[in-house]
Formats: C-alpha cells, sequence, structure tokens
C-alpha cells in the first residue's frame, strides 16, 4: 500500500517509527508536511497539492496533527477523505479531541467517567461554579490546549475567583473541574489500538506539579491496568470515534476517570512498556484500509 504520514516533523520518534514499521512489511511511505499542503476546490475534484504536485496515489493517510495546526491540519485530512483516502483518525474526531468541552460532553454522553466539570466564560456566578465543581482546591483550564498547558490548580476559593477572573478578562472559555486528591500528580496513558489496549504505563510528576504530563517533566513506568481501566479506555476511544489513541485516565475512589482522548499520542510509552505500538498501527492499517472498515464517523458530534 502507499501510506503517508501527515507529519510536520520527518525526524518525530513516532513518525520514524510508523515509517520504518510500514516500510519493514514492504509499504510504499512518505512523510508529508501538512503545513505545507494546499487544496484546490472545483466540483467533482477535491485535490491536494505539495510541492508542486497533485498528491493523487494515496491508499491510507496516518494523520500527526499537531494542536496548534488543528484547523489547517484538520482541513488537509478533510480533502484526501473526500478523495476517498483511508484514515486512521478522521477529521472530524481529531477535532472534537482537541476542543475540551465538546470531548467532556461526547465522553459523559457516552457513559464514560470523568472529572465532575462545568464549563463557563462568565464569572458573574463564581461561587455557584466553585460549588458544582465540588469546592476548592479545583483544576480551571482552557477550553483549547493540550500537553498540560493552560492548566492551573487553585487551592483557595479566592484563587480560584482570581484565575476565573483573568481568564474572563482574556476573552478564555474555561472549565472548571473538580481535584481528584488520591491521584494528584499521577495520571495513566493507556494506548488503544482498534478496540484493545496494548501498552500502558503510569506517569508520574517529578516535583511538586499536580501534572504528570511527560511534556511537563514527568516520569512513565509500566502499569498494569484493572480489567474496568482497561474497559473505560476502549469505551473513551470508541466514544470518540477514534480506532487509535492514548486515554489519560486517574484512579479515584468512584474507579477510572478519563482526563482526555488524544488523536496523536506520542511513542514515549514504546520506550517505556517495550511494546511494539508502531507494529500494532500497521496491523490495523493492513486490516482495515482496503476494505475501508471503520472509515465512516458514527459519533454524530
Amino acid at each position: 500500500m502507499n501510506i503517508a504520514i501527515l507529519s510536520k516533523g520527518p525526524d518525530n520518534v513516532s513518525t520514524k517509527r510508523i515509517k520504518a514499521e510500514a516500510e519493514e512489511r514492504g509499504h510504499n511511505v512518505r512523510v508529508i508536511n501538512y503545513a505545507k499542503c494546499y487544496v484546490t476546490l472545483e466540483q467533482g475534484n477535491p485535490v491536494v497539492r505539495y510541492e508542486g504536485e497533485e498528491i493523487n496515489d494515496i491508499d491510507v493517510i496516518i494523520p500527526r496533527i499537531a494542536s496548534n495546526l488543528t484547523k489547517y491540519g484538520t482541513s488537509i485530512v478533510r480533502q484526501f477523505e473526500m478523495q476517498g483516502v483511508f484514515s486512521t483518525a478522521s477529521s472530524l474526531a481529531i477535532n472534537r479531541t482537541r476542543d475540551k468541552l465538546r470531548a467532556a460532553q461526547i465522553l459523559a454522553r457516552s457513559g464514560v467517567g470523568i472529572p465532575k466539570t462545568v464549563f463557563a466564560r462568565e464569572t458573574a456566578q463564581v461561587e455557584d461554579l466553585i460549588e458544582q465543581a465540588g469546592g476548592a482546591p479545583l483544576i480551571i483550564k482552557v477550553a483549547r490546549g493540550t500537553h498540560g498547558k493552560g492548566v492551573v490548580l487553585a487551592e483557595t476559593r479566592k484563587a480560584a475567583e482570581a484565575v476565573m477572573q483573568a481568564f474572563y478578562v482574556e476573552g478564555v472559555n474555561f472549565l472548571v473541574q473538580e481535584f481528584v486528591a488520591e491521584s494528584a500528580g499521577t495520571d495513566i496513558r493507556a494506548f488503544v489500538v482498534n478496540g484493545k489496549v496494548v501498552a500502558s504505563m503510569q506517569r508520574q510528576s517529578l516535583d511538586d506539579d499536580f501534572r504528570s504530563n511527560l511534556h511537563q517533566g514527568g516520569e512513565g513506568t509500566v502499569v498494569k491496568l484493572t480489567d474496568e481501566e482497561k474497559k473505560t479506555a476502549v469505551r473513551a476511544a470508541k466514544a470518540m470515534g477514534l480506532p487509535i489513541s492514548g486515554v489519560d485516565l486517574m484512579r479515584s475512589d468512584r474507579g477510572p476517570l478519563v482526563l482526555e482522548v488524544n488523536a496523536s499520542p506520542g511513542f514515549a510509552i514504546e520506550k517505556v512498556t517495550g511494546r511494539n505500538i508502531a507494529g500494532k498501527i500497521i496491523d490495523y492499517v493492513e486490516q482495515n484500509a482496503k476494505s475501508k472498515r471503520g472509515k465512516r464517523d458514527r459519533v454524530g458530534a
């Protein structure tokens, strides 16, 4: 098959691993910088161009879209979809994961456990916002963000009010979320491929930071998931319409709670766990691309 990895960084670890695994199995692989692609729109003829040439021989795309290029990147993915090219992540699914409110709404509707969350912009009812989220301490997040950025721990009501007022002045929509004390500084990344958890690791902050994300200096170790945690991760990936995803969850007194579903999860988990994640992704492509199984996005939101 002719496979295109849509990646802004051809030297990115995940991009290199997927490319190597696919080539080892005899597939033709191109790494295409989607940020440098452009499209031509005319009736019945969706075209993607790159480096002055039309791209017209691709069977499969594997999107690795950066959060700061979500809108443009998903536009390119959508153009490939219009050509009937199989994608491991639909443009719709990528977009919904980048919107924290939209993702929380879909997960909650699907019966997936999440931390209690309140969405707001106006701060006139700040006391009620705080109460609805379970009281201080609590987490305040920018509605769009990734890698732990735009996330603040407000330890007191006064601090929470100050943060919300600052976001309001800047015109930023935000989420107010309960603080799960028993899981502070620790979370779990479950890598889901085709309805199965293929690897999992626990991430622990190295200092007093409540965020455990590896991009914030967290440390990863192998962890064994319970059956309930595996089912929760798989259910979350399915709810978001992502056959390949990184599901971040935390352990709480009331069971696993999903924090985020990532459409372009990093590959640090391969090094931590020793699992061949890239191989599992190519397995999925080989099993589904030719028949276009799983191509239609059915989430409806």
